[in-house]
């Protein structure tokens, strides 16, 4: 389970190693944020999974230009979250570029932040952005995930989308699927193509199995 103190800590952290100023109190940021990982409507997009992408850019950071960027990136990555909406990306990251010069990030670091919510889109990072690399990659991390933590994700995917009929949902979560099995390369660092690439494909591929067999 996610500790919302311990995640408080990190947003500090990383703000205090990106802004330029040591006003105003990042504090309050850091409340929004996690109230908005905390909001009803989530089954899987929580603080759970922020914590899961936070850790996980740990693990890549030595890939990135800027990881604490990157970090940033990932709080704000689906802090704007509503299952049936289709804009959720984009007003995530206007919501970066809101809040982010408020406190104290600077014009360029803000840019970049926002950039990187925005190609949370398509997770299709080019072969010259290791920032986006490495964040698709800790987003998609759990695709690689051991079976039982892969059925719980699935199970709160669907959760989320509980308002969708079930032939609806699986013809569009297997389109989802499809085009993800489409890239050329799920994960771009050199971790992610070694550790991950392999178990994430298996377990795309047994999902749409399943998905196909209940129709």
């Amino acid at each position: 389970m996610a500790d919302p103190e311990a995640l408080h800590t990190r947003w500090l952290h990383t703000l205090q190693r990106t802004r330029t100023t040591s006003a105003p109190d990042p504090a309050p940021y850091a409340d929004d944020l996690l109230a908005r990982w905390s909001e009803p409507q989530r089954r899987y997009h929580t603080l759970d999974h922020l914590t899961a992408v936070l850790d996980h850019i740990d693990v890549l950071e030595k890939y990135a230009d800027d990881p604490d960027l990157v970090r940033l990136a990932a709080w704000f990555h689906d802090a704007v979250y509503l299952p049936d909406r289709s804009e959720n990306e984009e007003r995530s990251a206007r919501l970066a570029e809101r809040a982010l010069p408020e406190a104290g990030v600077p014009p360029e670091k803000t840019a970049e932040v926002a950039r990187l919510v925005r190609l949370t889109v398509t997770h299709d990072p080019s072969p010259d952005d290791p920032n986006g690399q490495v964040l698709c990659d800790a987003d998609l991390a759990i695709l690689a995930a051991p079976p039982r933590t892969y059925a719980l994700y699935t199970a709160a995917v669907r959760e989320e989308y509980a308002f969708v009929p079930s032939e609806a949902f699986r013809e569009g979560r297997a389109t989802v699927l499809r085009q993800l099995l489409a890239l050329p390369r799920l994960f771009r660092t050199p971790h992610g193509a070694a550790e991950w690439e392999a178990t994430a494909r298996y377990n795309i591929g047994a999902e749409l199995e399943l998905l196909d067999a209940a129709r």
